[in-house]
């Protein structure tokens, strides 16, 4: 097996040669936000940029920006008080303004037109989203100069094993070296790591949903690892913005359906992390569902007690893990989550619930796909890396109604 794309991080609940995963400021409400977010601003100018020594504005590129998750990494971005979005791409939109393929952002000024990629003059760029096709991106990122801190929303450097690669994407991998350079950008288990990296493979929305929730139990021992099953349902932006007849109004309205049953891409990339947490190899049952809504995802999983560990056990693990984490959330006992209450937003909320069968627990976890799913947590790892705050941008509170 190759070296690892997890970069091997410490375990939640241990110490190792690669240090602690150590956690940000406490929890903030929505109701202190403002006040977080100018405490942000103000931390991040008098913070040294990892990518070149003293305050400054990132320079930012966004490949693909004409899909969803390009979009919303523009639209986060224009919020952003330290990084300037400098160029756009989208090959076959070349010369339009960006405004004239997301109407919504008009009144946002300083986005350029878009441009094809071997026009940007990446001497102008610090850092790149790249938000292009899986299979793609490889290539792409294997031609940019090497200065560059790069954040990819694709699955091509996911995935720390070619082998693995190949029998998931149906294709030989270009870029072997940087699949081995890449870090995986699950910022809450691997905060360290991503501190410290030139290019983040950034995880797909299923599996930020399913490892948040797993990664803390099974390091501590506390749910078996085999016999876990996950029912998850994503809003249709999941799959993107191509016209395709099973994605029209009447053909999604009114409707549930399944697919990738048994063979969804994602699921490699959920088992390796949690492997990682729980140290033996771990498989799952994964089904995903699509869901007649714009964004959102739920997973709900299934899970076996072990050692005799109770539903208590298990909720204090997650709140202990994650109560000075500032988008992750555990809900009080007895609490659904829902996806409305996240929307739009960087935060995922979390519950655990007893299974009517004796030694077994469901757990629930709901995210913003296109947000903390892709973009948001983009941002978040970039921020990381940028050495400001990692909040900083991200701490609006979901949409509603």
């Amino acid at each position: 097996m190759q070296s690892s794309v997890f970069s091997r991080p410490t375990c939640l609940h241990s110490q190792q040669a690669t240090g602690t995963v150590r956690a940000p400021a406490h929890h903030r409400s929505s109701v202190t936000c403002q006040v977080a977010t100018q405490e942000a601003q103000q931390e991040a100018s008098s913070t040294s940029s990892a990518l070149g020594g003293g305050p400054k504005t990132v320079r930012t590129a966004v490949m693909g920006a004409s899909g969803y998750t390009g979009e919303e990494v523009v639209r986060l971005l224009s919020l952003h008080p330290m990084f300037a979005v400098s160029a756009l791409t989208a090959d076959s939109q070349a010369g339009k303004a960006y405004s004239d393929i997301y109407p919504h952002l008009v009144t946002a000024t300083k986005v350029p037109n878009l441009v094809k990629i071997a026009d940007v003059d990446w001497n102008d760029i610090d850092a790149a989203f790249c938000c292009l096709p899986h299979a793609t991106t490889q290539e792409v990122i294997a031609s940019l100069p090497s200065h560059l801190k790069i954040v990819d929303l694709s699955a091509d450097f996911r995935l720390q094993n070619v082998d693995t690669y190949r029998e998931w994407y149906g294709g030989e991998h270009k870029a072997p070296k940087l699949q081995q350079e890449a870090v995986y950008g699950l910022t809450e288990i691997y905060r360290e790591e991503i501190k410290k990296a030139r290019l983040i493979a950034n995880p797909g929305c299923y599996p930020t949903s399913v490892q948040l929730p797993l990664y803390p139990l099974l390091a501590a021992g506390l749910i078996q690892t085999e016999d876990i099953i996950v029912d998850a349902k994503s809003g249709v932006s999941g799959a993107g913005r191509s016209a395709k007849v099973n994605l029209l109004y009447t053909e999604i309205a009114e409707g549930i359906n399944s697919y990738g049953v048994s063979a969804h891409r994602h699921m490699p990339e959920i088992e390796q992390g949690l492997t990682d947490a729980a140290k033996v190899d771990v498989t799952i049952s994964f089904t995903p569902h699509l869901m007649p809504m714009t964004r959102g995802m739920q997973s709900t999983i299934y899970v076996k007690l072990a050692g005799g560990a109770t539903i208590d056990e298990l909720r204090t693990a997650l709140k202990n893990r994650y109560d000075q984490e500032p988008f992750v959330t555990v809900l009080p006992e007895g609490t659904v989550p829902h996806t409305r209450y996240v929307r739009g937003s960087n935060h995922v909320h979390m519950s655990v619930f007893p299974d009517r069968l004796k030694g077994r627990a469901i757990i629930i976890c709901v995210l913003d796909n296109l947000v903390k799913g892709a973009s948001g947590q983009a941002i978040q790892n970039l921020n990381l890396i940028s050495g400001i705050p990692e909040t900083t941008g991200l701490l609006q509170a979901a949409m509603f109604p």
